[in-house]
């Protein structure tokens, strides 16, 4: 998630959407390219916003953002925001990318809610965002809610269209999914909408916790083996769901984590790694298993004979939805994220949790 542009490279986007830009602007001038309005969730006709909600100013990093109407085309350049589109009713004509490699960028736990509309555009970040391709999709609305936007990145998006950045205060890649749904809500003229989608949510999360006092104290984490060991902190949407379920963060993580939503282990605080129960998300289970059996700071520790460890596909579905949190995702971690916490948490061996299949 973190950007890998080259400074050549980005001069040369920037510029290029700044003619993509004047072009766009003059085919609308001369009646567009015949591009239609999005469909709207559920295959009718799009849910109106509600009264009196716009204009509306929107806080954030970089500023305050005025909407002056509905937006009509949306285009999400951040991580998750498609999910809060959809769950009120808005299909964005563009989302980006990260990874999946899903139509339209939307995971299986969200596609329904496209009803008979068709997959958005998607773009990619692999070289920054690109920039020529959002100003050619005209759009009256950017969001950036869930992502590592710069100041340079978000000038040149505010002059293609009102753009929402990521939260003032929050940390990079660490806006919490009830935040961002809120955001989104306001942004499109939906704020009661929102409201009723995170209480849902938040519902679907009391019941799982309370049908799973175990977990109430228990430590927990969820990390992967990138460069070693990594390990998502407090300001994580992965660190907050397990918290949200009664789960502790280990002591310490924080000040290993700092201010970002994650960091590298050093060798010396393998023990942060010795949880009630351990989410790892990997590229391959057998692969990594022997990676792990490989370290003798890792095996000694009682979190792996004692099968409290939980083996997620990085790209699987249910791996995707731990790193994917959102008001969407939500039900489905509930319905199989939760049962696997729960057979890890009781250090019982005998009901070691079943690793996501491939």
């Amino acid at each position: 998630m973190r950007r890998r542009a080259h400074a050549g490279r980005r001069a040369r986007s920037v510029a290029g959407a700044l003619l993509a830009l004047a072009t766009a602007t003059g085919l609308a001038a001369c009646g567009g390219d015949g591009a239609g309005e999005p469909a709207v969730a559920g295959g009718g006709t799009r849910a109106a916003a509600e009264a009196s909600a716009f204009p509306v100013s929107v806080e954030h990093k970089y500023g305050t953002t005025r909407i002056a109407a509905e937006p009509k085309r949306i285009v999400v350049v951040g991580l998750v925001e498609q999910d809060a589109l959809l769950a009120l009713g808005v299909v964005p004509v563009a989302t980006t990318e990260w990874f999946g490699k899903h139509p339209g960028a939307i995971w299986p736990w969200a596609a329904d809610e496209l009803g008979g509309a068709a997959p958005p555009q998607v773009l990619t970040d692999v070289d920054g965002i690109q920039f020529e391709k959002v100003a050619a999709l005209k759009p009256d609305l950017i969001l950036g809610v869930y992502s590592g936007l710069t100041a340079e990145d978000y000038a040149t998006l505010s002059k293609i269209a009102p753009t929402v950045a990521q939260p003032k205060g929050a940390t990079d890649w660490g806006v919490s999914w009830q935040d961002l749904t809120r955001i989104v809500g306001k942004a499109v003229g939906r704020p009661a909408a929102a409201a009723k989608a995170v209480a849902a949510a938040e519902a679907e999360i009391a019941a799982a916790r309370a049908a799973n006092p175990a977990f109430e104290g228990a430590t927990g984490l969820v990390a992967t083996t990138y460069q070693g060991y990594y390990v998502y902190g407090p300001r994580d949407a992965r660190g907050r769901l397990l918290a949200d379920l009664g789960l502790r963060l280990p002591a310490g993580l924080d000040a290993v984590t700092g201010g970002q939503f994650g960091a590298n282990l050093s060798r010396e605080r393998t023990d942060l790694l010795d949880t009630d129960v351990l989410v790892w998300l990997v590229d391959d289970v057998a692969r990594d298993r022997d990676k792990l059996d490989a370290d003798p700071l890792y095996t000694k520790l009682p979190v792996r004979p004692q099968g409290r460890e939980v083996f997620l596909l990085s790209q699987g579905e249910l791996g995707g939805a731990t790193s994917f949190v959102s008001v969407l995702s939500i039900p489905y971690l509930m319905d199989n994220l939760v049962p696997r916490l729960a057979a890890a948490v009781d250090g019982d061996p005998a009901t070691a949790a079943e690793p996501e299949a491939a």
